[in-house]
């Protein structure tokens, strides 16, 4: 005989979960970190529009923290400058973050010297970048108390790095460079190359002369013509690739957009 469904009991669960639920949003919203909301945080500089996400990682040095306008800091993302909490590292900032930049949950970004992050930066979720290194010169010591090795690390603008990507100490990214999810990069990647591999190589690069190469395998997104209201992207997104493709040749979302009452008057 299958079990009579406790019916009250069901509603306290779904009750509960909701409340749950609707409770942890407003925590994440009353914890998130802003210019006008820094809570205990005292950041060199946070500008206008950007967030840190509750739950924060760890975050200590926020004074040598400098952090544009327009950031998105997600979820367990940890933020140091120096070795350790509490020590005075001078008049500059250590660690700056450009505008617009976007860090994905769980990344580090460990400054115990100089590191740098361009503007319009995306990392996906856990990048590891850090200016500091273990050493192991003396064999007879252990690599943990020997004094590690720091050199300063510079992301250019534009940059999409992967997930789970380390940048290592003295890593010279360029402008609008693509890191592969999982890549090791160490030294200096040219502007506009796609980088992969542990450690990492450049397996296609852009120049003026020559375009990609080697060449995409992949046609180029279709810009969205002048014009085109979010009503009509809505309708659009409804289309069948015939369609989309005589969008992309006309450039007339009203053409494209009348196929979409064909079927509807034929039916």
């Amino acid at each position: 005989m299958p079990k009579r469904k406790n019916t009250f009991s069901s509603w306290r669960s779904r009750l509960a979960q909701r409340a749950v639920h609707a409770g942890w949003a407003w925590v994440q919203r009353t914890g998130s970190v802003t210019a006008a909301h820094p809570g205990r945080f005292r950041f060199g500089a946070l500008g206008t529009g950007t967030r840190l996400a509750f739950p924060l990682g760890t975050v200590f040095g926020e004074p040598w923290i400098h952090v544009g306008a327009h950031c998105i800091i997600g979820e367990q993302v940890t933020l140091t400058a120096g070795l350790m909490p509490d020590l005075d590292l001078g008049p500059e900032p250590i660690l700056r973050i450009g505008d617009g930049v976007v860090l994905g949950r769980g990344s580090h970004v460990i400054a115990d010297t100089t590191v740098t992050i361009g503007s319009d930066c995306y990392f996906g979720p856990y990048v590891y970048v850090t200016s500091t290194n273990h050493s192991y010169d003396d064999p007879h010591q252990p690599i943990g108390k020997q004094w590690p090795r720091m050199h300063p690390v510079e992301i250019g603008p534009g940059c999409w790095v992967g997930t789970g990507a380390v940048i290592l100490p003295g890593a010279r990214i360029g402008r609008n460079v693509v890191v592969a999810a999982g890549a090791v990069v160490r030294g200096t990647v040219p502007d506009h190359a796609v980088v992969a591999g542990a450690p990492a190589r450049v397996v296609r690069r852009w120049t003026p002369a020559e375009g990609w190469q080697p060449p995409l395998r992949t046609p180029p997104p279709v810009p969205i013509p002048d014009g085109v209201t979010p009503g009509q992207l809505r309708e659009l997104s409804r289309l069948d690739d015939e369609a989309v493709a005589r969008l992309a040749e006309t450039g007339d979302p009203q053409d494209a957009a009348g196929r979409l009452a064909e079927p509807a008057a034929e039916s």
